[in-house]
């Protein structure tokens, strides 16, 4: 598989993701209830407009709430259960294009029982060497994807292109 591993370790959801392998997505950060993941735009990812097309950028934020929802290093008894995407919703902000790197920033906001509900941020930036764009924040407001053991939040990895919220449930692993 690709850069799926984060500190030489695979997280087991990925282990047979041949989608998150051929679109060469790569694990930055796992936590509990967090992920950020990256990957670069390609030819075969546009649409006929010559940007991102919208099954890409909901598949790559999809990986990023499956990561973020699945344990890395499950607790015994944990490994007979999996947590599924009960429903999403996605707004596309801003286009995105050819060569761009996109970063999903996944956050755990709540959790009930059986029931979850992340949010997911998705930035387009262009290749290394642009800086990235500080985020516009009000004073005295965190920013929207602040948690503990998340990544820093001063910097966003480029500009906001969408905004995917995801509701999970845990099941039985059959």
């Amino acid at each position: 598989m690709a850069e799926l591993t984060v500190s030489g370790g695979t997280h087991p959801i990925l282990k047979d993701d041949y989608a998150s392998e051929w679109m060469g997505i790569e694990v930055l950060a796992l936590d509990d209830g967090h992920s950020t993941i990256r990957m670069t735009l390609r030819q075969e990812m546009l649409n006929g407009f010559g940007m991102a097309h919208g099954g890409m950028i909901f598949a790559f934020g999809d990986t990023a709430f499956a990561l973020s929802c699945n344990p890395a290093n499950p607790l015994p008894g944990e490994d007979s259960n999996i947590t599924v995407a009960a429903g999403v919703d996605i707004n596309f902000l801003k286009p995105a294009f050819r060569g761009q790197v996109l970063t999903a920033v996944a956050n755990r906001r709540a959790s009930t029982g059986r029931s979850g509900l992340y949010d997911i941020q998705i930035y387009a930036a262009d290749p290394a060497g642009t800086p990235a764009a500080p985020l516009s924040v009000p004073a005295g407001a965190a920013p929207a994807a602040t948690l503990p053991g998340q990544l820093p939040t001063d910097i966003a990895p480029g500009e906001l292109i969408a905004e995917f919220r995801g509701r999970s449930r845990t099941i039985s692993k059959k």
